[in-house]
């Protein structure tokens, strides 16, 4: 089975994809179309949602060297990156604890309880990592993923709108608001900018999800005994 739910799943993004591309609508997002339609294909399959991560884990497995390959355009523009290291580490480190204290601030202010936000601190960095920062805190995985695809499609969404807004031009800007604020998402929109947008976009995308590993021993336990 394993081959045919993986063949299923790599089709059912391809069509998503063709689809957003036609009507460019946010609710038809390959993040969210595409899981919309696997949940109907594994209901209708009557299969439980255990055994179709097992049966596609070869996917899952990949996105590990999916991330790997944003290392690629970063190489590329390697000396623009050691002039600008200074500004990209002070921007990464802060945008990282905006996101912790905004989302821990906002689950707060609704009430939600220990588990749900726990789950979701590390909502602003790329899957992979996410779930690993996840399990080191004590949270959910299955959640944090939901809420990692949501910020990124958000943020690839209103990002673009919200540079043009704040009349951002410059590529190292844009680059690195994008990946600090929708991680993969922000860097597919970054590379339609151009190269340098993209190599920013992914070094903020993996710096941020190291950052955060930090701040899940140092900062994340101490700020939920407050």
């Amino acid at each position: 089975m394993m081959v045919v739910f993986t063949v299923a799943t790599y089709f059912i993004y391809i069509f998503s994809k063709k689809v957003y591309g036609k009507v460019n609508i946010p609710f038809f997002h390959p993040l969210l179309l595409a899981p919309l339609l696997l949940i109907i294909l594994i209901s209708l399959s009557h299969v439980s949602a255990n055994e179709y991560m097992q049966d596609s884990k070869l996917l899952s497995h990949m996105l590990g060297p999916a991330t790997v390959a944003f290392a690629v355009p970063i190489y590329k523009n390697f000396s623009l990156v050691k002039k600008y290291i200074g500004t990209i580490m002070i921007s990464i480190t802060t945008g990282t604890l905006v996101a912790i204290f905004s989302t821990l601030a906002l689950s707060k202010l609704i009430h939600l309880n220990y588990d749900f936000i726990i789950s979701i601190l590390p909502r602003s960095i790329t899957t992979p990592i996410a779930i690993e920062v996840s399990k080191e805190i004590g949270g959910l995985p299955t959640l944090t993923t939901v809420f990692v695809i949501i910020t990124g499609v958000a943020g690839g969404v209103v990002g673009p709108s919200v540079l043009k807004w704040l009349s951002i031009k410059t590529p190292i800007a844009k680059g690195l608001a994008l990946g600090m604020g929708a991680h993969g998402v922000g860097t597919n929109k970054a590379i339609e900018y151009g190269k340098q947008e993209a190599a920013f976009s992914s070094l903020a995308m993996i710096f941020a999800a190291l950052i955060t590993l930090v701040w899940s021993v140092l900062l994340i336990p101490y700020l939920m005994n407050i």
